[in-house]
């Protein structure tokens, strides 16, 4: 599951948001970090080093790391964020605007273009929400902890991601797809349940106005005139508005993703303007953006907890089976019973135990789950720090299950590849499509 286009093939040097550089290491370099084994690797490494980090005896310095706010002068536009805050905000949006360059590409010219595939993943996203939340609604019934029900409901969809492509080397592209369109829709879904149930501090005018630098920013790539001088500042003013309107800041980075067209301008070009610029953005977003948000993203301190109580705790036990099971019901049941009794069909390529995979993979909330815990309990709180430890908990048993069952499949597609490749008489057809013949 890797970059596809083959390098000789790569756009010309007149559309460019960076012009290329003439240093092979250099490209070399950017060339790696597109391979999704590599990012991938690298957000779980952040995630490792945080992790080992908060709970060693040197806590304190990790914590004081991610407190520390490089502009304290930017309060006005509410920009004087913490490092923690701007990996969160700032620097995921750039992978959030690499996404919907990716989706858009998916829906307009990929595996989702057919309305009768699209749709599951996008139903598959609600009932991926909806039963968590009925679960852990059901564990906390007439309890203290009812504020916090949408916890269970977000997918990580940087993490979910940096782990199908660690090990679904030869699973469909059509699943990567899918847990694409699944995650993305799960976080505009949280995002906008944030908004209504969570914020306090809504402000609707910056949020308005933040979709005239996204429309003048759309009007220029559809024209096909990438100015780097003209789009990053454009880029930059939606993601401040959007902030400072209190919805995640990451939506501009999708929202931007989504104007940039897919398909080639002129009958030279040899691939779209969302091809291109996802090219060239990529290797920032997993070298860069996506590491660093792990590091700060995962660091949750278990030192001095009481387990004994922990896991007792309603609020623990409801977001745990939330994540753990509530996804993979919503889910497989949601994407099941649309496939079943409409149209709606799933690919051809994916099988049912490729989907349980996914929707076992699902299961990893993390950055947006810690947020409504924080939301809902305070941050500090003895509450919020058992929803630390639940998302962590139930984050890490979705991600091992889903690496057992996905791991199986992934060697499954690898014999399947290595026997179409056998050619014992060398007569140009693979030994595997000849068995019965004759």
């Amino acid at each position: 599951m890797t970059d596809r286009t083959p390098h000789a093939d790569r756009p010309r040097p007149n559309r460019r948001f960076f012009s290329r550089t003439s240093w092979p290491e250099a490209r070399f370099l950017a060339d790696v970090l597109r391979t999704e084994t590599v990012g991938g690797g690298l957000l779980l490494l952040g995630a490792m080093i945080a992790l080992t980090w908060a709970n060693s005896p040197w806590e304190s310095s990790y914590a004081a790391l991610g407190a520390w706010v490089p502009w304290s002068g930017g309060a006005a536009l509410h920009l004087d964020l913490d490092l923690a805050a701007w990996a969160a905000d700032g620097l995921l949006a750039i992978f959030f605007f690499v996404v919907g360059l990716e989706l858009k590409r998916e829906f307009v010219a990929g595996e989702l273009r057919d309305p009768r595939r699209a749709a599951l993943p996008v139903v598959a996203a609600v009932g991926g929400m909806a039963v968590p939340a009925l679960i852990y609604l059901a564990v906390n019934l007439g309890g203290d902890g009812l504020r916090g029900w949408a916890i269970p409901t977000a997918t990580d969809i940087a993490f979910a991601l940096a782990v199908l492509a660690v090990i679904g080397s030869h699973l469909p592209q059509g699943l990567r797809a899918f847990l694409l369109t699944l995650a993305v829709v799960d976080d505009l879904l949280a995002i906008t349940v944030i908004a209504i149930f969570y914020t306090d501090d809504f402000s609707p005018l910056p949020l308005l106005a933040s979709l005239v630098p996204i429309a003048v920013f759309g009007l220029l790539v559809q024209r096909r005139k990438t100015w780097w001088w003209a789009l990053i500042p454009l880029a930059a003013t939606a993601w401040t508005l959007m902030h400072a309107s209190g919805v995640h800041a990451t939506v501009a980075g999708v929202l931007l993703g989504f104007t940039v067209p897919v398909l080639r301008g002129k009958a030279g070009d040899s691939h779209g303007l969302a091809e291109h610029l996802e090219h060239r953005w990529r290797p920032i977003s997993a070298g860069l953006a996506v590491p660093v948000f792990a590091f700060f993203a995962a660091g949750v301190s278990l030192r001095g907890a009481d387990l004994g109580a922990i896991v007792t705790d309603p609020i623990v036990i409801g977001v745990a089976a939330g994540l753990v099971i509530g996804k993979v019901v919503g889910i497989f049941g949601s994407t099941y019973l649309l496939a079943r009794f409409t149209r709606a069909q799933l690919d051809e390529d994916i099988t049912w135990t490729d989907l349980l995979g996914v929707a076992l993979l699902a299961g990893i909330g993390f950055t947006v789950s810690l947020l409504i815990g924080e939301l809902a309990f305070g941050p500090g709180t003895a509450a919020d720090d058992n929803v630390k430890a639940a998302v962590l908990a139930g984050s890490l048993i979705s991600a091992l299950l889903a690496t057992v069952v996905l791991a199986r499949r992934n060697s499954a597609y690898r014999r399947i590849a290595q026997e179409e490749q056998v050619d014992a008489d060398r007569d140009g057809v693979p030994d595997v499509y000849q068995r019965g013949e004759g």
